[in-house]
């Protein structure tokens, strides 16, 4: 059963005219006229739409259930992968998938959120929410990844790590800081993706990167909106006001310094057309890990350093 978002409804109302007159069009000159007039009605009505979104719609885009994730470009935009399991502590977290891949024939180290494609996986998977032992093989492997001088990609989608008491017992909180710590001084190249949701710790966990880009529609933020609404408003029924304050858009980031690109999405957001939104990935990969490659490792981590502690402003 396809999702339908509320602000998408036109899309899909012209989608089915435009079924409907190819279904029955026949040799009909002027039925085709109209068909091909239907089709341009449609790629401007997408373009409309999805060039004004508004923050909470941008939210609901990338919690979209079709919306490729972590699986989806490991098969899509990588060459070969391999999956490394466990923390050699507690267990293996399926809400992380960590593991060796070739883009392009260069081989490297790839981390992402996974948040499951039925209900089965998802539950197993907590919607994308990683547990201490998730993030603890997140950092086991990139360190492994430093070990051999291979570059790290790191995918991010989750609206945040796993609140649970068992996780909070098994130090989720000290984990999170732990793996942002250690990526701030891996000498090697690291790239952070934000591909649908990136919030709170459960992102920064596997988000500080030498390049750090975020897809169009994606949203990156320091807690969810439901979250901040929660908080400031306690009541989850002001999201929508939440998601305005927080500036957690595409758009938003790019003029805060926070994030370093913005990767295009097809027309219509990427649950519409997953393999060329892998193929923009993808570009945007290779251009960076060739880019990184020349850089001093010593230069590369001073101003992965630097970076992060721009972010922000603070009054003393």
């Amino acid at each position: 059963m396809e999702i339908q978002l509320s602000f998408e409804q036109p899309i899909y109302e012209l989608e089915s005219r435009l079924e409907e007159m190819e279904r029955t069009s026949g040799d009909s000159p002027d039925v085709k006229d109209s068909i091909k007039r239907l089709r341009r009605e449609l790629v401007d009505l997408k373009r409309s739409i999805y060039q004004n979104l508004q923050p909470w719609e941008t939210v609901e885009v990338s919690r979209h259930s079709n919306r490729p994730q972590t699986s989806d470009y490991l098969n899509l935009a990588f060459d070969e992968f391999v999956e490394l399991h466990g923390d050699r502590f507690f267990g293996d977290d399926p809400a992380i998938i960590t593991g060796w891949a070739k883009l392009d024939g260069i081989p490297c180290m790839v981390v992402g959120h996974q948040k499951g494609k039925n209900i089965t996986e998802r539950t197993k998977c907590r919607y994308g929410c990683a547990e201490p032992e998730g993030y603890r093989k997140a950092i086991q492997k990139m360190r492994l990844a430093a070990k051999y001088h291979l570059p790290i990609i790191t995918l991010i989608d989750t609206p945040g790590a796993w609140p649970g008491v068992g996780a909070e017992e098994r130090g989720q909180a000290w984990v999170i800081a732990q793996g942002m710590y250690e990526m701030s001084r891996l000498r090697t190249p690291i790239i952070c993706v934000v591909i649908g949701e990136g919030g709170s710790g459960g992102a920064i966990g596997i988000g500080v990167g030498d390049r750090v880009a975020i897809l169009e529609h994606a949203y990156y933020s320091v807690i969810s909106p439901e979250g901040c609404a929660g908080i400031l408003w306690k009541s989850k029924e002001f999201r929508v006001q939440a998601a305005e304050q927080l500036h957690l858009t595409s758009k938003d980031l790019k003029e805060l310094g926070v994030v370093d690109a913005v990767i295009p999405e097809p027309l219509g957001g990427a649950h519409r057309d997953p393999r060329l939104m892998a193929g923009n990935l993808k570009k945007y990969l290779r251009t960076s890990l060739r880019e990184l490659a020349k850089e001093p490792i010593d230069e590369l981590i001073e101003k992965r350093y630097e970076k992060f502690r721009k972010i922000g402003v603070f009054i003393e």
